[in-house]
């Protein structure tokens, strides 16, 4: 897909990870969102850009975000909490996705990418490519994504689509909201810098991956590759611990904690205590992440400390 001259819909385009991508968009683009607010902010949408405020369940609203002038859609609206164990996540990231795709065959508009999660692997080998099997995730929250990846698949398939699923690395940077662990770390040790709780033994072990690379990484791939389904892996070579974030959150802003660990292997039901995904094939596409895991954590920690936390210092 072209991503220059487009008419293009993000949903969820005013949240963490869209309105980021809206920014980039809309440079060259007609860009509209479409989003409830529930996870994100009307500020953060760029001007010029369209936004259609509701929930996309809602006929109106679909018919409204959806029109037979786009030439694509980025799908990145979802209830996002990754440690959530309810069924209502599962239901509604579906219905969502559902309600989308039905009205985008509706009106002829076949060009879709989704934010999918490294959830879907479950607790895997690593690295962990595409094509590892079989996919069996641990939480609700992943068993979501590969259900809607499922779904588009079939659309793909049976009523030529064309797909770009990513599964996402921790993706972090400005905007990013309390319930990740850097934001996190920082309200806890503004309430009191002597101590940090941190969920688990703080081994659990992950790839963070900077929005800035986040972004481009997704252009990249949409603009050059072209199979019915395109499922990529976006994250770094390399990985940084529950512990040494709060290593670099300390010392970024000027402390040190004592660490108070709340014990066992993971931080919640569903956790998956270690993960990194294998990036050859974006790499064979041509791209390359600029950060690694602990440059983008702690270039995240400085930009939130400047620029502020979302729901913390609003």
């Amino acid at each position: 897909m072209e991503l220059t001259d487009a008419n293009l819909l993000v949903t969820g385009g005013a949240g963490f990870v869209g309105s980021h991508l809206c920014e980039r968009l809309a440079a060259d683009n007609d860009v509209r969102i479409v989003d409830d607010f529930s996870n994100g902010a009307p500020s953060w949408v760029p001007d010029g850009v369209e936004a259609v405020e509701g929930d996309l369940r809602e006929e109106s609203v679909v018919e409204r975000a959806v029109t037979p002038d786009l030439d694509g859609v980025f799908h990145f609206a979802a209830d996002k909490a990754a440690d959530r164990d309810d069924l209502s996540q599962f239901r509604l990231n579906n219905a969502l996705t559902e309600s989308l795709v039905g009205r985008m065959d509706d009106v002829g508009v076949t060009e879709i990418a989704f934010t999918s999660s490294s959830t879907v692997y479950g607790e895997a080998p690593m690295p962990t490519p595409e094509d590892y099997a079989p996919l069996e995730p641990i939480s609700i929250y992943g068993a979501s994504k590969l259900a809607e990846e499922s779904l588009l698949s079939v659309y793909a398939h049976s009523h030529d689509f064309t797909v770009w699923n990513f599964r996402f690395a921790n993706i972090v940077g400005p905007r990013l909201q309390l319930g990740a662990v850097i934001p996190d770390f920082i309200a806890k040790l503004r309430e009191d810098p002597t101590s940090l709780e941190i969920l688990g033994d703080g081994r659990q072990e992950k790839s963070y991956m900077h929005i800035e690379d986040c972004i481009a990484a997704m252009c990249h791939v949409v603009e050059h590759a072209d199979a019915p389904v395109n499922s990529y892996n976006l994250g770094t070579r390399t990985t940084t611990s529950v512990t040494d974030i709060a290593h670099i959150v300390a010392e970024e802003m000027g402390l040190d904690p004592e660490y108070e660990f709340t014990g066992g292997d993971r931080g919640w039901t569903g956790d998956v205590p270690r993960m990194r995904l294998a990036v050859e094939k974006l790499a064979d596409l041509g791209f390359e992440a600029e950060r690694g895991s602990d440059e983008a954590v702690r270039a995240c920690v400085r930009e939130l400390l400047e620029g502020g936390v979302p729901g913390l210092d609003d």
